[in-house]
């Protein structure tokens, strides 16, 4: 059994979607939350590919935001409610996302380094909307898919990204 990461993937999630919000209503909202949890899952599989590894991000706590909030330039000083799934948020997850969203091979390149691990060992995972984005979908994440946009995220991590999925190379535990 794996230890649970959907606090991580839902915090990181909701950090990218309000960084990089929808521009529509609430149907461009669900497809551009739906990208981004794809692409922080994907993520986060790679960055915690055994189940001591989730494990020990449950115990140690991913990070939080700060540096993300910093990058972005936000400067809103966050109520209780927000400060909390703040900490959740991992820095790396987030900037390893952001290369997927940016860059369709390297979303797929990732995708494919999945095989075979723990986290798809279960029923087939599907990331049609990272893979493959529609019009729809692509309409709904425009600041989400926006490589110069994300780049000062992206930018963080990306060279580690690059390194984990080196042909050949284990996932670092």
């Amino acid at each position: 059994m794996l230890a649970d990461l959907s606090p991580l993937i839902a915090a990181t999630t909701q950090w990218l979607t309000r960084a990089y919000p929808a521009g529509g209503g609430a149907l461009d909202g669900a497809l551009c939350e739906a990208q981004a949890r794809q692409a922080v899952t994907v993520a986060a599989w790679l960055r915690y590919p055994t189940p001591m590894d989730a494990a020990l991000v449950g115990v140690a706590g991913p990070g939080g935001s700060a540096r993300l909030d910093w990058v972005t330039g936000y400067d809103e000083v966050p109520t209780p409610e927000e400060y909390a799934w703040r900490t959740w948020v991992d820095e790396v997850v987030a900037s390893w996302a952001a290369c997927l969203l940016a860059d369709a091979a390297l979303a797929r390149t990732a995708v494919d380094a999945l095989d075979g691990s723990p986290h798809t060992a279960g029923p087939s995972a599907a990331f049609r909307r990272l893979l493959d984005p529609d019009e729809l979908d692509r309409r709904a994440a425009a600041l989400l898919r926006h490589p110069d946009l994300l780049a000062p995220v992206a930018t963080l991590h990306h060279t580690g990204l690059l390194d984990a999925l080196r042909p050949g190379r284990p996932l670092p535990a």
